[in-house]
């Protein structure tokens, strides 16, 4: 039941748990407790095992691992409310949809505008990270319909993975509260509104992050400053938008809101007075839309950072991808990633809290050319 899933080198035959027990020193039964992922053994003793693991070629044989750990030994990582418009509620009444999105379980096609954007692809690729030394693979899944909701709690219900890490976009999704009702384990990528009890979470303190680039323009001596906001029913949106009010006061003149693409920080320029010139300052609740923004300024014969500063959020990649690159308020989304998967694990193997725990990240300044 326990031999290895390739060929010892040069033997012909799978290494098993002996060869790796001869190899570690150690007994048959410690190998197993080390691969089963057991956590109450000398720190030192895991290590001469995962050695001897790598010196043998031993690879475990998961059918067999799960019945001894009642496991499956994946994670779902939910994407939910990031969907088109055609990928809504209405799928679950037959609408066509977009069928699934390639790579995943559930939900339509969300792949245009979630893998693209470069928040969502940090997300993944650091999950991916943080669950490989534990031998623990991610499912993708994206639920953004009545049906799709319902088929991630049926997966996870029948033991298709141990847990789910969940990103949610919007603050009444009703995906967490499924989850806690159903009694599945999940650690939950954002606050929702209202807080829904007994789910760990992870989060940015982004109020603060809006505060802190209203402070900056301001600093840099701008007075006369616009905002571009993401969709109001996104509750992250809403808190960095409140603290850039907040801290720019009367210097604020108007607010656009739009998508958290680039096309949407374009078409919300538009919108503001993008070529008055006694506009200095644009914020933008993310990258994207303030790349967008720069485009429109640029259009109107506004240079930046010379005659407007520009400020967006989340450091991605698409700040160091923009001319001018971009000032933004970073969010450290590897390290959060890594906190839920954290979370997560202790949870299933029994070593977390009692109760249910909130870990808040602290936004910081980076400035680039923009402002």
């Amino acid at each position: 039941m326990d031999t290895g899933g390739r060929r010892g080198a040069g033997t012909g035959t799978a290494p098993t748990l002996e060869d790796v027990a001869r190899a570690a020193g150690v007994s048959r039964a410690t190998v197993s407790r080390v691969v089963n992922g057991v956590r109450n053994v000398d720190p030192g003793i895991q290590e001469a095992v995962r050695r001897a693991v790598a010196e043998t070629g031993y690879v475990p044989n998961r059918a067999a691992r799960s019945l001894v750990t009642r496991r499956s030994g994946a994670i779902a990582l939910v994407v939910s409310g990031a969907g088109t418009d055609a990928a809504t509620d209405a799928d679950a009444d037959g609408a066509p949809g977009r069928g699934p999105a390639a790579g995943a379980v559930g939900g339509r096609d969300a792949t245009p505008g979630v893998l693209q954007d470069p928040f969502f692809g940090r997300v993944v690729g650091a999950v991916v990270r943080a669950l490989r030394p534990h031998g623990v693979y991610p499912v993708l899944m994206f639920a953004d319909s009545a049906r799709d909701r319902a088929q991630v709690v049926s997966y996870l219900g029948e033991g298709g993975a141990d847990g789910a890490l969940l990103v949610t976009t919007r603050g009444d999704d009703p995906l967490p509260g499924m989850l806690v009702a159903a009694g599945l384990p999940a650690v939950l990528f954002a606050r929702p509104a209202p807080a829904v009890p007994n789910l760990d979470r992870v989060d940015l303190r982004h109020r603060d992050g809006g505060a802190l680039a209203a402070r900056h323009l301001l600093e840099r001596g701008r007075r006369r400053l616009v905002a571009i906001g993401g969709p109001r029913a996104v509750t992250a949106s809403r808190e960095r938008i409140t603290g850039f009010e907040e801290a720019a006061g009367s210097d604020l003149g108007a607010v656009a809101e739009a998508d958290f693409t680039v096309d949407g920080g374009e078409r919300a320029m538009g919108r503001l007075p993008a070529g008055r010139p006694d506009l200095d300052g644009v914020f933008a609740a993310n990258d994207l839309m303030a790349q967008g923004a720069c485009l429109v300024l640029r259009e109107h014969g506004r240079r930046v950072p010379e005659d407007v500063s520009v400020v967006g959020f989340d450091d991605s990649s698409a700040a160091t991808a923009a001319r001018p690159r971009l000032t933004t308020v970073r969010q450290p989304v590897e390290d959060m990633a890594a906190e839920m998967v954290r979370l997560l694990l202790d949870r299933l193997t029994g070593d977390g809290p009692p109760e249910p725990t909130e870990v808040l990240f602290t936004p910081s300044l980076v400035i680039r050319d923009s402002s």
